[in-house]
């Protein structure tokens, strides 16, 4: 859509205030918003200002100023604000004489990715279908300082809320959900069906084509909305903007939906199961009527490169503390880095829905949605096509139970913290920046701020399940 274009729209729908979205390095949209009379042509083309100091991974305040360049294909209206309001995905750019994309800009990393693909010439696409669960609870509240810590759920459903609460709408009924029974019963036991269908309709206004929505394993709300896959740069934009609607449209029902990995202890986590496959000239690579489970040689070259950098990887896939709480074994938990046929107990699945070759992908299972999309479908692609390039052959497949196997059988796991995903990354990163995909800087920034941010701050706090387990000590 030309600039002219968009602005006469705006003017018909009496929208006068444009949003300016971008995503910070962990993985959160940030926004501003400006008059729609303040929005001219050259904001595509020399970009708006903005403070890059006060945005996660970004910059020091000596090299704070920073550019944000609309994309003008990604205009929506934003059904959120209360005033009639215009929504731009943006680039992040350093100023200067010379426009220069920012390094640490996870959609620069993103399109970076897509041209590698293109370069290499082994494909010109690669499809990602993201599947990501989150809870929907009625309240939460949680607090933390130097002599108290604490958090509490509230969900009308669950069956760890049996006495009646007179602040749960709906409590009291009887209808409630036992742990890992949560999947796909029918109202009124399932109390979130329409807030769930009311965020598929939202998600259709950003352009995001919905497959199908349901209630997930877990008691307490679990949901899992799936959109159809899309090329790497586009499905990570309407991932941002699923999360977006998600949370918008539980806040607008008075309840709070979460993409924390592992908000409930004793009950399945929320995993974001990635689909892959690898195209070109619209012919699927990944498709061979004659190999294990129609897969492909590329295919199965594809996952030798994922499964051998599953460990760095997991610092994108799995990047909280939090995540490995639920990369625990016993609860479906993707842990073996093995791959298999419809077994949901390796880490890489060859879903069995359809013999159409157009619908043979692999499906990698330890990423969770707190994930930034970007940086993670990017480097599933490089580790991928690492794979290819080098011819890296994966270790047969396990058509059993993992779960259930003898220990002996020495199957490799994935890290068991944040901390350990983030050393993986520091040996393990030449996949990612040797053809400039992922800059130093980035993984650099990414692993500091992992660590001092996040891992040391859980590490040095108290918990309340510590005072349980040493109180008496």
């Amino acid at each position: 859509m030309a600039y002219e274009e968009i602005i006469d729209t705006c003017k018909k729908r009496d929208i006068k205030l444009v949003d300016l979205k971008f995503c910070d390095l962990p993985g959160t949209w940030q926004h501003f918003t400006l008059p729609l009379d303040q929005l001219d042509k050259k904001a595509f083309e020399e970009g708006i200002g903005f403070d890059g100091s006060s945005i996660r991974g970004f910059k020091e305040i000596q090299e704070s100023d920073m550019l944000l360049v609309p994309d003008i294909n990604t205009v929506t209206t934003d059904p959120f604000s209360k005033f009639p309001l215009a929504s731009f995905i943006c680039d992040v750019y350093e100023p200067g004489a010379v426009k220069k994309a920012f390094e640490n800009d996870p959609r620069f990393v993103a399109k970076k990715a897509e041209e590698f693909l293109v370069e290499s010439g082994l494909a010109d696409k690669a499809y990602f279908g993201p599947e990501a669960e989150f809870f929907i609870f009625d309240k939460v509240n949680f607090g933390s300082g130097p002599n108290f810590s604490f958090h509490e759920i509230k969900s009308a459903e669950a069956n760890w809320d049996a006495k009646e609460d007179k602040d749960l709408p709906g409590n009291g009924h009887g209808y409630k959900i036992r742990n890992k029974e949560g999947y796909f019963p029918v109202p009124p036991t399932d109390q979130l069906a329409d807030i769930r269908r009311e965020m598929v309709f939202e998600m259709k206004k950003f352009g995001i084509e919905v497959e199908k929505e349901h209630h997930e394993v877990s008691t307490g709300g679990q949901a899992e909305i799936d959109i159809k896959y899309d090329t790497l740069k586009k499905i990570a934009d309407k991932t941002m903007a699923f999360k977006y609607v998600v949370k918008n449209v539980a806040f607008r029902n008075g309840k709070t939906a979460t993409f924390m990995p592992k908000p409930i202890w004793g009950d399945n986590g929320s995993g974001m199961h990635v689909h892959v496959s690898l195209w070109k000239e619209g012919v699927p690579l990944f498709h061979d009527k004659g190999g294990y489970s129609n897969l492909s040689e590329m295919a199965i070259y594809f996952i030798g490169g994922l499964l051998k950098h599953a460990p760095a990887i997991l610092a994108f896939a799995a990047p909280t503390t939090n995540s490995y709480k639920r990369l625990v074994p016993g609860f479906e938990a993707p842990v073996n880095l093995a791959y298999s046929g419809r077994n949901r107990s390796a880490a890489i699945r060859i879903p069995a829905y359809s013999d159409s070759p157009a619908a043979t992908r692999i499906e990698f299972r330890p990423p969770d949605p707190s994930a930034n999309p970007y940086l993670l479908f990017s480097a599933m692609l490089l580790a991928g096509l690492d794979g290819v390039k080098n011819k890296i052959k994966p270790m047969d497949p396990i058509n059993e139970n993992i779960y259930k196997m003898d220990k002996s059988r020495d199957i490799p796991q994935v890290p068991d913290s944040l901390d350990k995903s983030l050393a993986a990354l520091e040996k393990d990163s030449d996949f990612l920046t040797k053809d400039g995909v992922f800059a130093k800087e980035l993984i650099a920034t990414w692993i500091n701020y992992k660590k001092t941010a996040e891992y040391d701050f859980i590490r040095t706090r108290p918990s309340p399940a510590e005072f349980a387990l040493y109180y008496d000590v």
